[in-house]
């Protein structure tokens, strides 16, 4: 039997729950909505940040995530609302609870149960895995946990194009913050693009970015195909200088790494473009010590320096947090990252 768990929200002094409106397609007689995005909102009796923290969830994932853990523990969402900030939850177009249109938006994907264990378990291919000993459950697929179930039965089918998700989450997270105003953007995983998509297009409303071991590495780790298949940081062109008109124009140089656990990868060649919108922006990269990110986010972070994006790259390990994987919002010490992140902001 399921244990009904509650959270103490004495914090919160309101909610709000709300949608950015999508496009409207059709033919008469059938026209409908599609590419909206879900957002509910928690705003604290005392507000004591100018600044709301916007939260995007990653692949497979909705606002849960940021809501509550799969073993019942306060999410990040009532933790930076009780340390007096608003926050804004949003769950990607034709995702959870934004509505999904097969005609329109395609065949969706989702996370096999294997795949989890990558996220649960500390049995993964690369060499961190083995230290990861913070998940709340036993990472096991035979279902006898709890905690570990509440996981899996969280997992939702998404997108399986990055570019098309950054695209909707662009146009709908350019208007969220023209109707909010200046924010923080906390990014995870798959949603590590929107965030610099949404700093590139709205410079002026992104007061912060956290990005948490975000979507990478830049170009690739296959040391024989130099071939830009993205534009770096993002699926989406973003404004250079000088300008990058196509990904064809990209000239990549390979990166190469003595250390044992860190991957070699292709970055710009010298010298490299700038990203000139993200340029003085607060920003932090952050990667837990046992995740499959572990090896390569360090890529993610060469590049945005090559680009002149001056930011904070933090292991968590070297800041005294271990054992983590790629899920440290839900894992079993969420709140001592949590409780990082708003020093870190708070500086």
């Amino acid at each position: 039997m399921i244990e009904i768990k509650h959270i103490d929200q004495s914090h919160v002094g309101s909610k709000s729950y709300f949608y950015i409106d999508g496009d409207v397609v059709g033919a008469p007689g059938s026209l409908h909505m599609c590419n909206q995005m879900f957002v509910e909102a928690l705003f604290p009796k005392t507000q004591t940040h100018p600044y709301p923290i916007v939260m995007f969830h990653g692949a497979g994932q909705t606002n849960m995530n940021w809501l509550m853990t799969p073993d019942g523990r306060m999410g990040w969402a009532d933790y930076f609302v009780a340390q007096g900030y608003s926050v804004y939850l949003c769950e990607q177009p034709s995702r959870g609870r934004s509505a999904y249109h097969m005609e329109d938006n395609g065949p969706r994907i989702y996370h096999s149960l294997e795949s989890l264990q990558r996220f649960m378990s500390n049995t993964g291919t690369w060499p961190q895995s083995c230290r990861h000993t913070q998940w709340p459950g036993t990472g096991s697929l035979d279902m006898k946990n709890e905690t570990d179930r509440q996981f899996i039965a969280s997992q939702v089918e998404y997108l399986p194009s990055n570019e098309m998700s950054q695209r909707l989450v662009l146009d709908c997270g350019s208007r969220l913050l023209d109707q909010i105003g200046p924010a923080i953007l906390l990014t995870h995983s798959q949603a590590g693009p929107f965030g610099w998509l949404l700093a590139d297009a709205r410079p002026e409303l992104v007061k912060g970015i956290v990005a948490l071991e975000p979507s990478g590495p830049p170009f690739s780790t296959d040391l024989s195909s130099p071939v830009a298949k993205s534009y770096g940081i993002a699926d989406l062109p973003l404004t250079y200088d000088p300008p990058i008109m196509d990904k064809a124009d990209i000239r990549l140089q390979l990166l190469t790494s003595d250390a044992q656990e860190l991957k070699s990868g292709w970055v710009f060649a010298d010298p490299a473009p700038k990203l000139v919108h993200l340029c003085g922006i607060p920003i932090w990269v952050i990667v837990s010590e046992s995740s499959y990110h572990a090896e390569y986010d360090h890529l993610t972070s060469y590049v945005l320096r090559q680009c002149g994006v001056e930011h904070e790259f933090i292991r968590l390990e070297e800041a005294g947090i271990f054992g983590n994987g790629h899920m440290m919002m839900i894992e079993k010490n969420n709140l001592a990252i949590a409780e990082l992140i708003d020093r870190k902001l708070s500086a």
